[in-house]
């Protein structure tokens, strides 16, 4: 009896797997774009809201973020638990990333400089009904300044307690006020909230790029 072999017939890839492939590519990148975009602009929004001329322009940018994400994955990639998710996380990340960008930065690089509570009391803030605690100190240069809460004044400081201040080396934010002897310790709490958060952002909108709905 004669054997007869079978021909070997060569798998060859259709253009429809490459085409399958290149979008899963493209969808991939898209995604990480729109996952670290958001969450670092919404950082940047808050680093910019400490400064007294991009406060206002931190807020619109802060909402434009926060707008951004909930149309990116619920608009555009119909997600909506997760652009739910990314908006809000996205929309609070400035709030606790300014502040701690603030402290952590003004602790690390500030100069210290020795103080005196002057004088405490409160000021009417936006809303008339509001009222924001304030300290007056007076350095050893003899100058006198207002701090606000923005600058760790909440009323926790008594009329001639002695307290240390650090100084922004550039000038373009305002002093820190620190009970002493003045440690350098930055928030812990607060760099790991706006971490959480940056996170939460940024996988939400990760899932909702990935699971994408046409």
């Amino acid at each position: 009896m004669e054997m007869y072999e079978m021909p070997l017939v060569a798998q060859t890839e259709s253009p429809a797997d490459h085409t399958t492939a290149a979008s899963a590519s493209g969808h991939a990148l898209n995604t990480l774009k729109w996952a670290l975009l958001i969450p670092v602009t919404g950082v940047a929004a808050g680093v910019l809201g400490q400064y007294s001329y991009g406060m206002w322009a931190g807020v619109v940018v802060t909402l434009a973020v926060a707008a951004t994400a909930a149309v990116v994955a619920g608009g555009v990639w119909h997600r909506a638990g997760a652009a739910t998710l990314a908006s809000v996380a996205a929309l609070a990340l400035p709030f606790f990333a300014g502040p701690a960008f603030y402290e952590t930065y003004i602790k690390q690089l500030g100069e210290r400089v020795h103080a005196v509570v002057a004088d405490t009391g409160e000021r009417r803030g936006v809303k008339r009904s509001t009222q924001l605690a304030v300290c007056r100190v007076v350095d050893t240069t003899g100058t006198a300044r207002d701090l606000s809460q923005q600058q760790n004044c909440y009323g926790q400081f008594e009329v001639g307690q002695e307290v240390v201040l650090f100084r922004d080396p550039q000038g373009a934010l305002g002093p820190w006020i620190e009970a002493r002897p003045g440690a350098r310790t930055p928030d812990v709490l607060g760099l790991g909230i706006t971490a959480g958060l940056f996170l939460t952002a940024g996988s939400a909108l990760f899932y909702a790029g990935q699971r994408r709905r046409s």
